[in-house]
């Protein structure tokens, strides 16, 4: 396997993760909260804030991009064209996700988070400026951005694999009609290519 299709499975597998993590947030955790009290919502909300930035969401968040990124400029190098726009697309949207994440999303994270802790803090007025429906909203645009890229990054794979099978079946077939003519001719392809040389 080329370097380039390592780093398109990489971007796929990683830009896949990040669309199921916010969409668990769309039709789970944040319809969930949306049910509890100020006091439920605001320390449920620091906790996994504050609990998913681990290295495992780390590398898939950032790891999506960065792969995306490499596979898009490894086949713009080398493509005929079949492949490159869907990685770049997918590519593209995924910058998408996570310009809104860092623009919309962390902002209202951290605001929540240093608000202090829900037993000394007026809940109420923190969850108001939290802007839930805001976040909620934005999310959702995220989580079909990232839905679109994945699809586009699958799509992808699959004309690598057609490319790559049809390049495969041309250069068999190539060897067999050589072999053929040698076979024809009398001269073995070794002797053939020993007075070529």
């Amino acid at each position: 396997m080329s370097f380039r299709a390592v780093a398109l499975v990489a971007a796929t597998a990683t830009t896949g993760l990040m669309a199921g993590v916010f969409g668990l947030y769309a039709h789970t955790i944040m319809r969930g909260l949306g049910k509890t009290d100020d006091r439920t919502f605001v320390g449920a909300f620091q906790a996994i804030d504050r609990a998913i930035i681990n290295p495992l969401f780390m590398l898939a968040f950032f790891g999506a991009l960065v792969s995306g990124a490499v596979a898009t400029f490894l086949y713009l190098q080398d493509d005929d064209g079949s492949v490159l726009p869907w990685v770049a697309a997918g590519t593209v949207l995924y910058l998408l996700v996570v310009a809104i994440t860092v623009s919309v999303h962390l902002p209202l994270n951290d605001a929540i988070k240093a608000a202090g802790d829900p037993d000394h803090i007026d809940v109420a007025a923190t969850r108001a400026a939290f802007h839930e429906g805001r976040w909620v909203a934005w999310n959702v645009v995220r989580v079909i951005l990232n839905t679109v890229a994945f699809v586009l990054l699958l799509w992808a794979l699959v004309v690598h694999g057609r490319d790559t099978a049809s390049s495969d079946a041309e250069d068999s077939a190539g060897a067999s009609a050589g072999a053929a003519a040698g076979a024809a001719s009398g001269v073995p392809a070794a002797a053939r290519e020993a007075v070529l040389r």
